[in-house]
């Protein structure tokens, strides 16, 4: 099902909105106006949607069949129930929000005026300008909808150019925690690592631990369920004292140290489960981890 061509309005020019926005215009809906109060959203706004007017939000809800809500997700809920009190919402629109911590109660203020609420959050980093356009086309969207509407959902990431996973409403707060913990702590984490390695006088981290990450990942993401297969090192080889020898080396980085302490526990609960260790190499790894603190 083809939504039609549709005014579109897109409220929150950020790195999300503006790409979002210019991707439906490549799908030959009309983008009739976006909002945003900071210079780099004016500038993002200029670039990517050129010609596009710059409004303020209830002005572009009122003028847009498809309203695209890319604000934080904190900002949400009061931006979707001030656009009702002003009476901006009309029976008909189709509103969109990005988020993907929020399902699909966030929409209610617009929803009880008739609107069709949908929650379509694409799994991917954005970085604000015409380069997110061909990545989209490499994107996951996750996709929350009432079932009669669903379609609609679906057909608009796939005329953004992504591919539409379905996620149950009460999900979604638990398929974001995933997503985060997935990419944004693996860049705390690889940065933390490169710290200990500039730490030990190795000048280039980025060089020496790409081709490990990248094939690390590469393992994880290709193997069957709780297989643990591509895990590798001190933890699954039961190492207590190459464990110990690394804690201590870490004092002198508390925050790193906060961090290896936390994952090699989950990594030796991982290797316990999937039969890479016993029971005893395990009680021995917790057991040094325990006791370095």
């Amino acid at each position: 099902m083809r939504p039609g061509r549709l005014d579109v309005g897109v409220v929150g020019g950020g790195r999300v909105g503006a790409v979002l926005g210019a991707a439906l215009r490549l799908a030959e809906h009309r983008v009739v106006g976006a909002s945003g109060i900071s210079e780099s959203s004016a500038t993002r706004i200029d670039a990517l949607l050129p010609g596009t007017p710059r409004l303020d939000p209830e002005a572009v809800v009122r003028a847009a069949d498809l309203v695209l809500l890319t604000v934080p997700d904190d900002a949400l809920a009061t931006v979707v129930a001030g656009l009702a009190s002003v009476g901006a919402w009309r029976p008909g629109q189709i509103a969109v929000h990005t988020s993907g911590l929020h399902g699909l109660a966030v929409l209610e203020p617009a929803a009880l005026l008739g609107v069709t609420a949908l929650a379509i959050h694409p799994a991917m980093t954005f970085t604000g300008t015409s380069m997110d356009l061909a990545r989209i086309r490499e994107a996951v969207f996750a996709v929350t909808a009432p079932a009669p509407v669903l379609p609609i959902a679906m057909a608009l990431v796939v005329e953004l150019g992504g591919e539409p996973v379905v996620v149950a409403d009460e999900d979604r707060a638990l398929y974001h925690a995933g997503v985060v913990h997935g990419a944004n702590h693996v860049v705390a984490l690889v940065t933390q690592a490169m710290d200990a390695l500039r730490a030990a006088g190795v000048e280039d981290p980025g060089r020496l631990l790409g081709p490990l990450v990248r094939a690390s990942i590469d393992g994880a993401l290709s193997e069957a369920p709780g297989a643990a297969t591509s895990l590798t090192g001190p933890v699954v080889r039961g190492d207590v004292g190459t464990v110990s020898a690394h804690l201590v080396a870490l004092r002198s980085h508390p925050g790193t140290l906060a961090t290896y302490r936390a994952l090699a526990r989950a990594t030796a609960e991982i290797a316990l489960e999937a039969g890479r260790i016993d029971a005893a190499q395990f009680a021995g790894l917790v057991g040094v981890l325990e006791a370095e603190r």
